[in-house]
């Protein structure tokens, strides 16, 4: 790998030990990808405060210079930890203090947090503690290159920004937050981000749940390719978007998408493909829809419902709008629980707006920094639950062994204030 004078001074020891452990990591990681060099980045996504059972281990070890070493470098050295190179986050980690009691999470694994919040943040490390850190100010911009963990906002940052990050791990995320660097490989190289597929929807695509499903066939379709998606599209809002990311990235793996006219890449469907001719358009008509609604709800027997999930990707303020205004005067169902997920920093302004208050009287729980996915728990008892989510449609049944429906945000609201689920396909 072909290094600059600095990046060789980083892997030297010429600014520390542990630098100098990150920049192998990164020299190592590169080599196997066969990327010809490292590029600058000064915007790291990562997580390293969310507590584990080893985590917890290493702490007791040596504290939490062991378990970034060890989690975050892969070294077994002892090292001492210096403040992060480059501006760095902390993405969504486990329950905080306001879920307390409402789960069988460990209190002893929100304390271990929050110790862990002190720890990073007195090194410069923002914790955001959201899935979309692009929400809450960390907003990258056209062409900036970098090193994003976390498959939705990574689909996000590539295609919705026009950033360039793949979807990185702990110990690149945690290398680069030392270095400021990150390989040169995948959709950093600007040949890797042309489209690769063409999707034509002969249905209209309107509203979050349509999103949602047209994002989950287009996933399950081209996997970790790059879709080009055309046809009957509505005009879509930041939370479609959000939610049609994480669906294609959910069924399939998806980091880029061209939506022509969205993707600043992609002004046009010629500018998605290059100089190359688009292939065949493949169609997503009403048979594609209904089976791909139909897969969503495969896990759902009952229609019973005694949770409901809204808020992943985590909520935006419309979102937390909408939901108020469908709970306006009601009250949820006897053993039926809800809860709403955003960022901590957009709590602030819910409970301002009043939205929180409304959420609250109706019976509902408006919580912060994680989800039931990330943490593997939800209200203790939890058998049948309903989301708007296709991601947590896909993921809770085997994460936690409950069953799921997949619908619309009003749906899931009637499920929650009835405690059955009513949604369908029409």
């Amino acid at each position: 790998m072909q290094l600059t004078d600095e990046e060789k001074r980083m892997r030297d020891g010429a600014e520390g030990d542990a630098v100098a452990v990150a920049m192998d990591l990164l020299i190592r990681y590169g080599d196997a990808l066969e990327a010809e060099r490292l590029v600058e980045t000064r915007n790291v996504a990562g997580t390293m405060t969310q507590p584990s059972p080893a985590k917890a281990a290493l702490v007791a070890e040596g504290g939490w210079a062991k378990a970034f070493a060890v989690m975050n470098l892969d070294s077994d050295r002892e090292l001492e930890i210096p403040d992060v190179r480059v501006p760095t986050c902390q993405l969504q980690h486990g329950f905080a203090a306001d879920a307390e009691g409402l789960t069988r999470y460990p209190a002893d694994s929100i304390r271990l947090q929050e110790d862990a919040e002190s720890y990073f943040t007195a090194r410069g490390v923002r914790v955001l503690g959201t899935c979309t850190p692009y929400q809450v100010g960390n907003l990258p911009v056209f062409g900036q290159h970098c090193a994003w963990m976390e498959s939705s906002a990574v689909v996000y940052a590539n295609s919705v920004l026009g950033a360039r990050t793949n979807c990185e791990g702990a110990a690149s995320t945690g290398a680069a937050s030392l270095t400021g660097r990150i390989p040169y490989w995948g959709n950093h190289l600007p040949a890797n981000r042309l489209a690769t597929h063409l999707i034509r929807a002969d249905t209209e695509i309107s509203g979050f749940r349509e999103w949602g499903l047209l994002g989950y066939f287009v996933g399950e379709l081209v996997q970790e390719a790059r879709p080009a998606v055309i046809g009957a599209l509505a005009p879509a809002s930041d939370a479609d978007l959000k939610h049609f990311g994480a669906a294609t990235a959910t069924s399939g793996g998806v980091e880029l998408y061209h939506l022509p006219g969205v993707t600043p890449e992609a002004p046009t469907l010629e500018a998605a493909f290059g100089s190359a001719d688009p292939p065949e358009a493949i169609e997503y008509g009403a048979r594609e829809r209904r089976q791909t609604y139909d897969t969503l709800n495969a896990r759902g027997e009952s229609t019973e419902v005694d949770f409901v999930l809204l808020g992943c990707p985590h909520a935006s303020l419309a979102q937390v709008r909408e939901i108020a205004g469908l709970l306006e005067g009601l009250r949820l169902a006897d053993g039926t629980q809800l809860w709403v997920m955003l960022p901590r920093a957009l709590a602030v302004e819910a409970l301002r707006q009043g939205w929180t208050r409304t959420i609250m009287r109706a019976g509902g729980r408006v919580l912060t920094d994680s989800c039931p996915a990330m943490s593997r728990a939800a209200p203790p008892g939890t058998r049948v639950m309903a989301t708007d989510s296709a991601k947590q449609a896909h993921y809770l049944p085997a994460i936690l062994g409950i069953e799921a429906w997949f619908g619309t945000t009003r749906e899931c609201v009637d499920a929650a204030v009835t405690g059955r689920w009513r949604g369908e396909l029409t």
